[in-house]
């Protein structure tokens, strides 16, 4: 069985997520810039920042999800 978290580790683990956001957002999107120079094409940030967006969002309501879970039981 899971221990409880006190206060500060929730406090960590939700500032944590308050950068996940936009820190993926800015490094796949940047990956993707990189690649356009080095291709010559145009549309790969475009690509990068949405891939970004995704991997973030998707990584945020895994955490809020599973803090519920962690919650109910």
């Amino acid at each position: 069985m899971a221990r409880k978290k006190n206060i500060t580790e929730r406090a960590a683990e939700y500032s944590t997520l308050a950068l996940l956001l936009p820190v993926s957002t800015a490094v796949v999107w940047f990956l993707g810039h990189l690649l356009d120079k080095a291709c010559g094409t145009g549309f790969l940030n475009i690509v990068g920042l949405l891939v970004g967006s995704v991997a973030g969002f998707v990584q945020l309501i895994r955490q809020v999800t599973r803090d519920t879970h962690d919650n109910d039981g």
